[in-house]
């Protein structure tokens, strides 16, 4: 390879690289300031927490994925999500009868801006964490059938976990007829599992048709670390100062249940513990013992090369 090229490609790997780590340090600053809900405006602390992940989906998947294939994945999450989130919204299916209130600011449609980056981040995250659980070879049918399913229950864990303390706490969302899950219809995550499971089963069969290569473990490993520090961002609520002060102890969902603003919190924190961190756990040992999964993008054979070396 000449040396111009290969230089070129060293420089353009290390700048991505490095903004990254800058988009995972914003996420994890944003993630404290959650702990001071009284002392940053609300809206602030929304976008900073949709905004990296949704950029570092971006500039990661556009390095593993080409252009085209990171393109692709954003379109197919904010067109499946928002349209089921719509349809929702106007016909309770599938996830059920809500409204969203003006905490999550602005609305294109009823269905609030940032929740459609949220689709983008936190499902990109998913789809890599299920990516090395899985551990697929290329073109096989776990590849093409179990890792969409795994992901999409990867990225519901996730919502399992803060709908609760989004809905009572926050206050982003109000469900109308309440529901068994402190306050959340159990039908809210059966509509995750279809909603998410369309986007990643519509990925998967486009890369099916792609070259194939492989996914390095340095740069999956920043997003396997991204994932985990959503999960970790979580046990913050267990600090007293993350819940406003004088909020009151007991909370009543639109039906009429009451429900422990501690439960709530507890509920968080145990799905965290035991589902979102044992998911980022075996990702991230399958990342350094075992090959790594397909990316949908094929590189020239130097390139690889050198790739492997700067992993180590």
């Amino acid at each position: 390879m000449d040396k111009r090229i290969y230089n070129r490609r060293m420089a353009e790997r290390r700048a991505t690289r490095s903004a990254l780590i800058v988009l995972l340090l914003l996420y994890v600053v944003a993630r404290l300031l959650q702990i001071f809900p009284t002392r940053v405006p609300t809206l602030l602390i929304v976008v900073l927490h949709v905004l990296p992940p949704a950029l570092f989906a971006f500039v990661h998947g556009r390095r593993v994925y080409g252009p085209r294939g990171i393109a692709i994945f954003m379109a197919l999450c904010l067109g499946i999500g928002s349209l089921l989130e719509s349809l929702s919204l106007r016909t309770g299916f599938p996830f059920g009868h809500y409204f969203f209130t003006g905490v999550m600011g602005p609305k294109l449609l009823q269905l609030p801006i940032p929740l459609a980056l949220a689709y983008v981040g936190v499902g990109y995250l998913a789809w890599v964490v299920a990516s090395f659980v899985v551990a697929a070879p290329p073109r096989s049918r776990a590849a093409l059938f179990v890792v969409p399913c795994i992901a999409a229950v990867v990225m519901t864990a996730w919502d399992l976990a803060m709908d609760p303390v989004w809905t009572h706490i926050d206050r982003a969302w109000v469900w109308l007829d309440g529901g068994g899950y402190f306050g959340v219809p159990f039908s809210n995550y059966f509509g995750w599992l279809l909603t998410t499971w369309l986007f990643y089963q519509a990925f998967a069969l486009w890369l099916r048709r792609q070259p194939h290569a492989t996914v390095q473990p340095r740069w999956s490993r920043l997003a396997l670390l991204m994932y985990g520090i959503t999960a970790a961002g979580n046990l913050l609520l267990a600090i007293p100062s993350a819940v406003p002060p004088l909020f009151p102890k007991t909370i009543t969902d639109a039906a009429g249940r009451h429900w422990f603003t501690s439960d709530v919190i507890g509920a968080c924190i145990l799905v965290t513990v035991f589902v979102m961190a044992p998911f980022a756990l075996v990702a991230w040992v399958r990342a350094g013992s075992a090959p790594p999964p397909e990316s949908g993008r094929r590189e020239p054979r130097a390139q690889r090369a050198s790739d492997q070396v700067t992993v180590g």
